[in-house]
């Protein structure tokens, strides 16, 4: 992990207008991105997934082989790998890409936290908890760049301990916290999760000027709708459903707290977790040369029963 540290500011680092291409996975509802600098053809990758099928226990590289020929045939360099947070849904492509493009891979400086707290779910005795699976952790404030764009890093507690987003010139990589303004917000369930953390988190995020771009990392197509993922921060004030329930802090923590009761587990966050912790990387093969998740058995006592 690289200790060199990163410039801190609270000034504007919105300049320039990156290009942004999403690919959505319909397996898990995601969104990949790649961004760009137009001036240098520096790129980074923002949230790549591994493809895997929980029923027969098969990974494949499908989505991340996807971004590698975009990337490949746009003439890009990948910069950076980029995670907004250890994801409870799909497996990270992070491990594989680097081991692709020898790009360095970012993630915020709270994933220790999730580290240590995962850890002990999954008794992995063996895990560095320190965030050394990284080539560098993010904290709230720094600046780094894409080519010749700024990056702005806001830490985005509240769905997760370690959630960062990404302002990158005037595009904003939000992930779980805002979704489209007809699906509202991010679930704050899990462990460590924590509503009125995001609602702080939001407000934060429609601080930023409302021309910003903002691009979700999930869509689940309410109503049958076709996947979508960028709003802005106007479109978010005037139009999140959850948001227009919600006038303060309170408010939003009760209706996000009761939705949440109602919400089963993502079908892979056991499954994701352990890899996701770890930067992407699977397990090790054991003797037999296969690899092997754990899988705990009532450590969530969160079964919402059919």
């Amino acid at each position: 992990m690289s200790t060199a540290a990163f410039p801190q500011s609270t000034a504007d680092h919105s300049r320039g207008r990156p290009l942004v291409e999403a690919f959505f996975d319909k397996r898990t509802c995601s969104v990949q991105y790649v961004v760009s600098d137009p001036a240098s053809g520096m790129c980074a990758i923002i949230d790549p997934v591994l493809d895997y099928d929980e029923k027969s226990g098969s990974t494949a590289t499908a989505s991340a082989d996807a971004l590698l020929a975009f990337v490949r045939d746009r003439g890009f360099t990948v910069e950076w790998i980029l995670d907004t947070h250890p994801h409870a849904d799909h497996l990270s492509a992070a491990a594989y890409l680097k081991e692709r493009t020898g790009a360095r891979t970012g993630i915020g400086e709270r994933i220790v936290d999730v580290q240590k707290l995962w850890k002990e779910i999954y008794n992995l005795d063996s895990l560095k908890a320190d965030g050394s699976q990284w080539d560098h952790l993010f904290a709230d404030g720094d600046i780094f760049h894409i080519g010749e764009i700024d990056v702005r890093v806001i830490f985005s507690p509240g769905h997760t301990l370690a959630s960062i987003t990404y302002v990158v010139g005037d595009a904003a990589f939000i992930h779980d916290t805002l979704f489209m303004p007809d699906f509202g917000t991010a679930r704050c369930d899990f462990p460590g999760g924590d509503a009125r953390a995001l609602w702080r988190t939001i407000q934060r995020i429609l601080g930023l000027p409302d021309e910003t771009r903002l691009f979700s990392g999930h869509d689940y197509m309410p109503g049958g709708r076709p996947p979508a993922w960028e709003s802005t921060v106007a479109s978010q004030k005037a139009q999140n459903v959850h948001l227009a329930q919600a006038c303060n802090e309170d408010e939003f923590a009760a209706l996000r707290q009761a939705r949440d009761a109602k919400l089963p587990m993502p079908k892979l966050i056991l499954h994701a977790l352990q890899v996701n912790i770890t930067g992407g990387h699977l397990p090790a093969p054991e003797a037999n040369g296969t690899r092997y998740l754990k899988i705990p058995l009532d450590a969530l006592p969160y079964a919402v029963w059919d």
